[in-house]
């Protein structure tokens, strides 16, 4: 059994003192692949560095979070833009296995709505170009991130809808897309999130795990630092809610996983 977190933030500094310790419990936890979605310029150093540490564990996402979108967001898409044309230099991986995590933000502030959706549109776009699969946040926003996702939805668009807690509505959306999948982490543990619900509704062949450590715990951990190792515990969940073996849910989401980032092309 193994099992592949698509979306965690191993390089946060709240990792500092026992990022070692974290990913051997993680391996013991059967997590055999971690998905490390950049979030601005001030976090590639230690984005790098993780890489360089575990690059037999680690593939790298590069993108601008909506979080850290403001008036000089074009500073910040240079950025990224121009980290793949030195990734080859930069990283034992020598590529970039997506670009994320982008999207967009409104849960505290609406003040750079029409910034955020353009640098989400020209990420997704040159996403495209590159052929990779692009890994979506969107808080309080999935009705301005379907719009620009409906423009340019076509077979060479592809992704993960990252910590989805949609309504059935917003997910059958998503699975009409086609070549998107849905990031299913702690919140499904929660008693009162009511994505249990949602999830029952939704075949396994749309969904992926995710941690998106250091954030959102599943429960008995909620409130406390989130790991990848604790990828076990929201398997073990969505197999109660849909009524398969936790072997069942490994074996799907690492296939949908693998699926999504292409890793069994080569």
């Amino acid at each position: 059994m193994q099992f592949v977190d698509t979306h965690t933030h191993l390089f946060s500094d709240q990792f500092e003192q026992d990022i070692q310790q974290v990913v051997e419990e993680s391996i013991k936890s059967c997590v055999t692949k971690f998905f490390i979605p950049h979030i601005d310029s001030e976090s590639t150093e230690a984005f790098y560095k993780l890489c360089h540490d575990f690059p037999d564990l680690m593939f790298p996402l590069m993108g601008v979070h909506p979080s850290s979108i403001n008036q000089d967001y074009k500073k910040e898409l240079d950025h990224v833009f121009n980290q793949f044309d030195k990734v080859e230099s930069l990283i034992p991986q020598k590529k970039f296995y997506g670009v994320g995590e982008i999207g967009i933000d409104l849960y505290w502030d609406k003040t750079f709505l029409k910034q955020q959706q353009d640098a989400f549109e020209q990420q997704l776009l040159f996403a495209k170009e590159k052929k990779l699969p692009i890994i979506i946040h969107a808080r309080e926003s999935f009705n301005e991130i379907f719009e620009i996702v409906d423009k340019h939805n076509d077979e060479n668009l592809s992704g993960i809808f990252h910590c989805f807690t949609g309504n059935l509505d917003q997910a059958q959306k998503i699975i009409d897309f086609k070549n998107f999948k849905m990031g299913i982490g702690g919140v499904l543990t929660f008693k009162k999130s009511g994505l249990d619900k949602v999830v029952e509704q939704i075949d396994l062949n749309h969904l992926v795990l995710e941690t998106d450590s250091p954030y959102l715990a599943p429960t008995p951990y909620r409130g406390k630092r989130n790991q990848s190792n604790y990828i076990p515990i929201i398997a073990q969940k969505l197999a109660e809610v849909k009524g398969v073996s936790i072997e069942t849910v490994a074996e799907v989401t690492t296939k949908n996983a693998l699926e999504i980032f292409k890793m069994n092309e080569n």
